[in-house]
């Protein structure tokens, strides 16, 4: 007899087929899901398979580095290490050696001297209640591996390395302003901040690359996948036209200036006229962008604008020149200058009397100035030529900061002291450039620092500079004759640029003495308050080299001339970096073939009469001052046969009465010489130009007098060579 089944089982097996049924319908739905699905609960499925089961390597990229002329590295990202301390006994559990910080005072004072901070701010650090430190500022600003040597030589526990990269700047306190200095980001990576590491940041930055393989639960890697890999990128590299060696005379001249004269700021450039690729340029103060320790962040160079003073006038003399205007054997009365109420003043208020256009050049007259644009261009032509000099636009060099000048050209004054370097602004970079044209034969190049930006891994230059020639201001003939000129403003007696002068080399170039101005329109006095500069060419027949010095507020003696810092500087460095071209020395036969044109012999005048004496004086280019009433030439200030510039003035002593001359003014050489025609006792008190004399001038002067003179330098008897002073009516 069969058995019943109780309903109960059967109504059992019921729920049970239903609840396998719901649950494998229920799996299959996760399942398929699963698969269809991006994300579940939040998470990503491929990037957790991914996590799970691949594994990625960072494959680092270098930042690009920044390169001299001869591929010298200026910057550069190098190997580094973060150091840091951990201070937490738990990180020496199971170990047998401690691996936290044990003896904090003694790792405080072995480590203060290798990362150059004090000890108490390292004890600080170690005794903050955290797992682990990065030890001050040392640590963070990232340590070299010598550092890191010499730490692990102490066994110090706790103590631990991080590896990173830094960016390094070999040559510390070197062309700073141009280079920049980097920072690092929240990310870690390198960021430019300043100069060209901002400027072609995007250019040198970098691209990390990375390599991804498959690998099995236990972290195994698979041993039949294939990797994937995305190479690195590294930052492109970026060459400058700098010449280390040029650079590095023209840093260690500029320190030493500094550190004797204390000025406020000096800028100094170099270039090569005939491409106008920038050889050194550097500011003071400066700083090393390894440390960051940053006073002034303007390029001065490029970025500011001033009143540059008689530096100026090499445009004016040149535009005069080039419209067939300028006659150097020309005479003109020295000394003042009227424009409406205005009255503009030469150095030497009282004038040096009738002399040449090109003895007021030598001289560095604003008279002659004032007259070559008022009586012989005319302001509108002059204007014109200093456009085409680019003294009023932006170079378009390479490099970031620059701005313009300022043309302040609307009233007569204005134009006036245009042409001697007052009232409009100009740059640095924008007088060399325009100077670069008188010495390239009229051709004026474009200056540029970056020569070109190359791709490093596939060494495929991605962008190319080129010399450019802007404009032809001037002709060559031009050209030529303005330097034959300017050179004589180092060789003549009457010339302010003696104190430039090289060795072996023929130099071509102009002084300059500017005031500097409240900006309402008042100018500040007293000994070495002024802007001080020399712009140069040398060799002056055919010029290699273009340089720019200026110098603001040094701290002179008494004694000292405005010119002593700035000549420190430029000599220093345009003999070297001459020398280091292995230009040719000429010589001073060479500097006497380029003035000869300018020059002539004293003739013999003793025993002539006063007529006669005259004739042949000014029929050799000579001024003639007679001193005695009488009719016969007993004596002469330069003896016969010397070879003086044209225009020099020659004084004679008569038989008859003679008389003292009104010496203001005066160089001492020039006092000499009158002392020596009268056997006269002179002493001298100061240096510069005579401001007083113990004889009047008009008194009778008689063999073996007795003279007393005193002098000062130009910036301290006028404050500038741009004096102008105003007077009103009424």
């Amino acid at each position: 007899m069969r058995k019943k089944k109780s309903k109960y089982m059967n109504l059992g097996i019921r729920w049970f087929f239903l609840i396998t049924v719901i649950l494998f319908v229920l799996l299959v739905g996760r399942v398929s899901y699963v698969q269809l699905a991006d994300k579940v609960e939040g998470t990503e499925i491929k990037n957790y398979v991914n996590e799970k089961y691949n594994s990625t390597q960072v494959i680092p990229a270098l930042r690009g580095g920044i390169y001299d002329a001869n591929g010298q590295p200026l910057a550069e990202e190098v190997n580094s290490y973060t150091v840091s301390a951990v201070l937490d006994p738990k990180a020496s559990k199971n170990s047998k050696i401690p691996l936290n910080v044990v003896d904090k005072e003694k790792t405080a004072r072995e480590l203060a001297p290798i990362l150059n901070v004090s000890e108490q701010s390292i004890l600080d650090q170690l005794s903050k209640k955290k797992y682990q430190v990065e030890l001050g500022p040392g640590g963070r600003r990232n340590i070299s591996q010598d550092k890191k040597d010499k730490i692990e030589k102490l066994a110090l526990p706790g103590i631990i390395f991080t590896p990173t990269h830094t960016r390094y700047y070999p040559n510390g306190v070197f062309a700073s302003h141009i280079l920049g200095y980097t920072t690092l980001d929240d990310a870690g990576n390198l960021v430019g901040e300043m100069g060209l590491e901002k400027s072609l940041n995007k250019e040198m930055t970098e691209k990390d690359g990375k390599v991804t393989y498959l690998r099995d639960r236990k972290g195994n890697i698979l041993p039949y996948a294939k990797e994937k890999i995305t190479p690195p990128k590294n930052g492109d590299n970026v060459n400058l036209t700098l010449e280390t060696k040029i650079q590095s005379l023209l840093e260690d001249s500029m320190t030493e200036v500094e550190k004797e004269y204390k000025p406020e700021k000096m800028v100094a450039i170099v270039e090569d006229p005939k491409t106008g690729k920038i050889l050194a340029m550097s500011n003071r103060p400066s700083f090393d962008p390894n440390k960051h320790d940053i006073t002034n962040y303007t390029n001065d160079a490029v970025s500011s604008a001033f009143e540059s003073g008689s530096t100026m006038k090499i445009f004016t003399v040149a535009a005069a020149m080039n419209e067939g205007v300028y006659n150097g054997n020309e005479y003109y009365h020295s000394g003042s200058y009227k424009i409406g109420k205005t009255t503009i003043h030469d150095v030497n208020r009282s004038g040096w009397g009738s002399i040449t256009f090109d003895e007021g050049v030598q001289r560095s007259s604003n008279v002659a100035m004032a007259i070559l644009l008022n009586q012989k261009l005319g302001a509108d032509r002059y204007l014109q030529y200093y456009k085409k000099f680019g003294l009023t636009q932006k170079t378009g060099i390479n490099i970031p900061g620059e701005v313009a000048g300022r043309l302040l050209y609307n009233m007569p004054l204005e134009q006036t002291t245009t042409a001697f370097g007052q009232g409009s602004t100009v740059t640095p970079i924008e007088i060399v450039q325009g100077a670069g044209a008188i010495a390239n034969d009229g051709k004026m190049m474009k200056p540029y620092l970056v020569n070109s930006i190359v791709d490093p891994d596939t060494q495929k230059t991605v962008t190319q500079y080129h010399p450019e020639v802007v404009d032809t201001p001037i002709t060559a003939e031009t050209a030529k004759r303005e330097r034959a000129l300017l050179s004589t403003v180092i060789t003549s007696p009457h010339g302010t640029g003696h104190a430039y002068a090289l060795d072996g080399y023929t130099l071509a170039g102009k002084t300059g003495t500017a005031q500097i101005s409240d900006g309402k329109g008042q100018y500040s006095k007293g000994l070495g308050q002024n802007y001080f500069s020399f712009i140069g060419m040398a060799p002056a027949d055919k010029p290699e080299l273009v340089m720019y010095v200026s110098v603001l507020k040094p701290k002179l003696q008494p004694t000292q001339l405005g010119s002593a810092p700035v000549s420190q500087i430029f000599k220093t460095v345009m003999q070297g970096a001459l020398e280091y071209m292995k230009v040719e020395k000429t010589g001073t036969e060479n500097v006497k073939q380029i003035v000869d044109h300018d020059s002539t012999s004293v003739p013999n005048l003793q025993g002539l009469s006063v007529d006669d004496a005259k004739s042949l004086t000014i029929g050799n280019g000579l001024k003639f001052v007679q001193l005695g009433d009488g009719s016969t030439v007993l004596g002469q200030s330069i003896k016969n046969g010397s070879k003086v510039v044209r225009g020099t003035t020659i004084y004679v002593k008569t038989d008859g009465k003679n008389k003292m001359p009104l010496m203001d003014g005066w160089s001492l050489l020039d006092v000499r010489r009158i002392s020596d025609l009268f056997n006269l006792k002179l002493t001298t008190k100061g240096s510069g130009f005579v401001i007083s004399q113990s004889k009047n001038s008009g008194s009778e002067i008689r063999d073996g007098d007795f003279l007393s003179i005193e002098l000062q330098p130009p910036s301290q008897a006028e404050n500038s060579q741009n004096k102008i002073e105003v007077k009103t009516k009424g």
